[in-house]
């Protein structure tokens, strides 16, 4: 399909984090009013951390977000690298969503047996509403590397070969990030313009495989857009 893309340019990773939050707001009270749910997956990521910093200091029916991740790393439950501990420290360890509405990736079994477990999961709770990713230097978004190949039909895959530390991973799969009502990417850095410039121009980078029916709102910074950076 002909994925239609909206880049929109900010001025440093802070505006960019503030323009998610309140694009993340007004997704949850439309979901709210519309299906009484508001159903999230979280990326890791320096930016994504800045916006739940800002969501920490927000008011919203948070009785009624659930919270899914995009990936995580094979480490231990309270590995300072682990996803899942970053994000409860910069947002919901302290927020006022229930524990429950929080669906945590198992990683500390293991990459094939977490995943699976996920699988399930996240087999029950799609349609997602939103879908939050970062991309990387090479290109990647969540554990989806440059020259993997995973299994078209599988929701969550194992990834044990990662080209970054830990090798082992967890990932929602291409088929479960484009199971949502909007898809949105936080790219910043100047260390990420050449991937961007790649994914503008057609290469074969992970997250120029995503896909959404509603389109993909990209939101990056100038640092790493070709079109203001040097070069």
């Amino acid at each position: 399909m002909t994925q239609a893309i909206r880049w929109q340019c900010f001025s440093d990773p802070q505006a960019v984090a503030g323009e998610a939050v309140q694009r993340i707001l007004t997704a949850a009270r439309q979901a709210i009013a519309q299906r009484g749910a508001f159903k999230i997956v979280l990326a890791g990521g320096s930016t994504p951390l800045q916006a739940y910093r800002q969501l920490a200091d927000c008011e919203a029916d948070w009785a009624r977000w659930f919270v899914y991740l995009g990936d995580e790393r094979c480490l231990p439950v309270d590995h300072p690298e682990r996803n899942s501990r970053m994000i409860a420290e910069a947002w919901l360890a302290q927020s006022r969503i229930p524990a429950e509405n929080i669906a945590w990736i198992p990683a500390e079994l293991g990459a094939q047996q977490g995943a699976a477990a996920y699988g399930d999961l996240v087999r029950a709770a799609v349609p997602f509403d939103l879908v939050l990713l970062g991309m990387g230097e090479d290109g990647h978004t969540a554990s989806l590397f440059p020259g993997q190949v995973h299994d078209s039909e599988t929701l969550v895959v194992p990834v044990s070969d990662a080209p970054k530390p830990p090798p082992d991973r967890i990932s929602l799969n291409y088929p479960a990030l484009a199971d949502t009502r909007a898809l949105m990417v936080l790219v910043t850095g100047a260390g990420k313009r050449e991937a961007v410039r790649g994914w503008q121009q057609g290469a074969a980078l992970p997250v120029a495989k995503l896909e959404c029916a509603a389109g993909i709102d990209v939101l990056l910074d100038e640092a790493a857009n070709p079109g203001t950076g040097p070069g």
